[in-house]
């Protein structure tokens, strides 16, 4: 089977975890005799381009004609047998999927974010989730508040490009979900359930697990949605020095708030931006991982990497993040022993986006999911210090027995025999 992989890769200063999954789901398919054929394209050559490609990069997410090129001479020249598209922008545009069709070729899109509807992606703006562009024909909200890159004008350009792709998006042949979430999205968005399929991503199996560590640790990029103020909040409603020591990693806008809050506490360790190694040496160090986002995150990486290394997960009940530790997912861990709310428990069910069921696998739950609230999440960072040697096993199971390259990877394959 030959199957062209085609993604716009995030630039290198944002870290990124579909660019991780992309390059594993590449490994994982060429290891399992698929000849991949990457269609690939980076954020990072933009400063690169000839000053008239520049020129023309503001119609690229409605056109990008030199992609266009590009995929048809590869098509021409391989004769794949699907096109699978992870993100289009800016660089490939959504136009790849009408040009696979051109020539025959079935397209498979996995769905990351929010990015038929949302001209940001995330359903998130002002601090606060979002879903003004919902259900309208342009997004008109988009543009007034600048949702794109803070500009007005490129909201507006990428308002229009999601308008004149609306049937580009609809005649994708099939859409891979991440979660029950995103596939009420795309129902929300007219596509036909039978053109859906729910799969999650994984990540290569690091290896047996470290010994339990101590303290926390929150890592990835330091962005408003993800909520390091949320958590900075929750942690000064204890003692400096009451529940070990907060680490955090990454870079981004609020870099200054991590620094702040490390001179201020002696308990709170910033360690900057880390690379592969240096996120495998911190997850060895410490007992928690917290993954705090205020917007309907879809499957952060980051949960499952703390998996995979057996650790437990603190975080907020929104998005895939229930469904990811198993807690009110389909029977597959009792809410009431994992979802924290002020120190009592509650239902999950209704806890993230809408219909993020799971899979129902029998693993046990592999954390704790609570309100996007200070209040919440300060009553569950105790919790979450004295229950970690307990959860730990049971995080490490998970993610072996649904997260893992061998099981992404027969669903993939099943995803694509489909469409023969």
């Amino acid at each position: 089977m030959k199957v062209v992989v085609a993604h716009n890769r995030y630039r290198t200063g944002q870290p990124s975890g579909e660019n991780t999954i992309v390059d594993a789901e590449i490994e994982q398919l060429t290891g399992a005799g698929v000849e991949v054929l990457p269609f690939l394209r980076s954020s990072d050559e933009i400063p690169e381009l000839p000053p008239a490609a520049r020129a023309l990069l503001p119609l690229s997410p409605i056109y990008a004609p030199g992609a266009q090129r590009d995929l048809a001479r590869l098509i021409e020249a391989q004769r794949p047998d699907l096109v699978h598209l992870h993100n289009p922008y800016p660089l490939l545009s959504p136009w790849v999927v009408r040009t696979a069709h051109r020539y025959g070729v079935p397209v498979v899109q996995t769905v990351h974010n929010y990015r038929q509807v949302c001209s940001s992606g995330i359903y998130f703006r002002d601090g606060r989730i979002c879903t003004d562009c919902r259900g309208r024909a342009l997004g008109v909200p988009a543009i007034v508040h600048r949702c794109y890159r803070g500009s007005r004008a490129q909201s507006a350009l990428m308002a229009t490009t999601l308008a004149v792709h609306r049937p580009t998006w609809r005649s994708v042949d099939r859409y891979i979900a991440l979660t029950g979430g995103i596939a009420e999205h795309l129902r929300g968005y007219g596509i036909p359930a039978e053109r859906i399929v729910i799969k999650p991503n994984g990540i290569p199996d690091p290896g047996a697990p470290a010994p339990l560590g101590d303290g926390f640790l929150y890592y990835g990029r330091l962005s408003g949605e993800k909520g390091l103020g949320l958590l900075l909040e929750a942690w000064q409603r204890h003692p400096d020095g009451a529940l070990g020591t907060l680490r955090i990693a990454g870079d981004g806008d609020l870099r200054p708030l991590a620094e702040a809050a490390a001179v201020a506490r002696a308990d709170v360790e910033y360690l900057g931006p880390l690379d592969r190694s240096g996120v495998a040496a911190a997850l060895r160090r410490t007992a928690v991982v917290l993954v705090v986002p205020t917007w309907y995150d879809v499957l952060p990486t980051v949960v499952i990497e703390a998996m995979a290394a057996g650790r437990p997960v603190l975080g907020t009940a929104l998005g895939g993040i229930p469904y990811l530790l198993g807690v009110g997912d389909g029977g597959a861990a009792a809410p009431d022993a994992a979802v924290v709310d002020g120190g009592v428990g509650v239902d999950a069910a209704g806890a993230g986006a809408p219909g993020d069921g799971g899979l129902g696998t029998g693993a046990g739950p592999a954390g704790w999911a609570v309100p996007a609230d200070p209040g919440a999440l300060a009553a569950a960072l105790p919790v979450a210090r004295d229950g970690a040697a307990a959860l730990a096993a049971g995080a490490r199971t998970r993610y072996e027995r649904m997260f893992s390259p061998e099981v992404v990877t027969r669903q993939l394959l099943a995803v694509y025999a489909g469409l023969k």
